[in-house]
């Protein structure tokens, strides 16, 4: 089994002068941190206009500072939005960024959730996947270093060299975003590596990453000519103490996001209230003062805890072949000096023997993918359950209500 650490660049209220800039440098410390430990992967996603939630409009920026601070940690999108950008201009950053690291990137594509953050950009939210599709078909061949031109229903490209080209050939590795959970199935047919939040229970795993193997085995449906990434991966709530008390205690923060994605989860299209007009962070302190039975319940889930706590919860998701555990616990107003240390004590108590068994695991992956091992179509309905029931009782508030 593989890891990442995860960034959305989280800022919640009150914002201070310099509070973005602390933000960005303290991440970009843990990165270099995290590099120094022998993480595998440092993801980094594209929002826009979500206030509070995430401060990351220009993930290129931030990943090509990252790449001078590192050498070995794969650096990756996750994801860039393909219904904001123009392909063109995807594909020259992913190069650019591809040659800067040294061939460390890995290409995370999404639609974006969220009609707050589609309609400056003039995209209607009903076409999001059909948007997206295209533009898959439409970045791909720009990386060959041959002259490419593209007419579709959304995107028209006269015939270009695109340059620079990737250090990585034919590309780097390609993902895409699970937001949804039936979309990790979507991934596996279209032959992307699937970037999925954690499932509530080692069964769920199970289930999902069946469903995405089988998918891309046996259903292989590309939208291009490229290069298939077998890969599932979930991002889990994450804080290491030497005791699950001062781990819970620590990762209040994670109660915050998962608040934020069930509060913004509520419309059907994911639209935010107006601009400037919620307070998050005071929405969050209320509820979760009325509610500290479910907060309690929430800092028992994910990875959080001992190392031996953790240890064992990764045992069980182990066994479902998984191939890599995204950590995130860069959220809320998670310290500074508490994400480190619960990096460098995961990396020294429980990283490695997960790492020492990825060989076993890759021979496994290797046998599934030659059909030497036939996985059962096992049923996923009943696991479709991105936030479990710690937080079944998050509702609108009385300004949700109001909108």
């Amino acid at each position: 089994m593989k890891f990442g650490i995860f960034y959305e660049l989280q800022i919640p209220r009150p914002w201070e002068a310099h509070t973005e800039w602390k933000l960005y440098h303290n991440a970009l410390d843990q990165l270099e941190l995290a590099d120094k430990l022998g993480y595998d992967y440092a993801w980094e996603v594209e929002h826009h206009f979500l206030e509070e939630y995430s401060h990351s409009p220009a993930p290129e920026v931030f990943l090509g500072a990252a790449s001078q601070r590192t050498k070995n940690i794969r650096l990756a999108h996750g994801i860039i939005q393909l219904t904001t950008n123009s392909p063109a201009r995807v594909a020259e950053r992913v190069s650019t960024l591809d040659l800067l690291s040294n061939g460390r990137v890995e290409f995370g594509m999404g639609e974006s959730a969220s009609a707050t953050e589609l309609e400056p950009f003039g995209v209607d939210f009903d076409d999001k996947r059909e948007i997206w599709e295209e533009a898959v078909k439409c970045v791909i061949p720009m990386f060959s270093g041959k002259p490419v031109s593209f007419e579709g229903k959304h995107f028209n490209f006269p015939e270009r060299l695109v340059v620079p080209t990737p250090l990585q050939k034919p590309h780097p590795p390609l993902w895409v975003a699970c937001s949804q959970l039936p979309t990790i199935e979507m991934a596996g047919r279209r032959g992307m590596g699937a970037l999925g939040f954690q499932f509530v229970s080692a069964d769920a795993a199970q289930a999902w990453v069946h469903a995405y193997y089988n998918s891309i085995t046996k259903r292989l449906d590309k939208l291009a000519d490229y290069q298939i990434n077998p890969n599932i991966a979930l991002v889990s709530y994450f804080m290491c103490a030497e005791t699950d008390e001062e781990a819970r205690r620590r990762a209040e923060g994670l109660t915050f996001f998962q608040f934020a994605l069930k509060f913004y989860g509520a419309s059907p299209d994911r639209r935010r209230p107006p601009a400037g007009t919620v307070n998050l962070w005071d929405e969050f302190t209320a509820w979760k003062n009325a509610n500290p039975e479910i907060v309690e319940r929430a800092l028992r889930g994910g990875l959080v805890g001992s190392p031996d706590t953790i240890r064992a919860k990764l045992r069980k998701f182990e066994t479902s072949n998984v191939d890599q555990i995204i950590l995130l616990n860069q959220a809320g107003k998670n310290t500074h000096e508490h994400i480190c240390e619960s990096l460098e004590l995961f990396a020294k108590e429980v990283m490695p023997e997960f790492h020492a068994r990825e060989g076993m695991h890759q021979d496994w992956k290797r046998k599934v993918m030659a059909g030497e091992i036939q996985l059962d179509e096992l049923e996923t309905e009943q696991h479709q359950d991105r936030y479990g029931k710690t937080l079944a009782d998050v509702g609108p508030t009385k300004t949700q209500a109001a909108e």
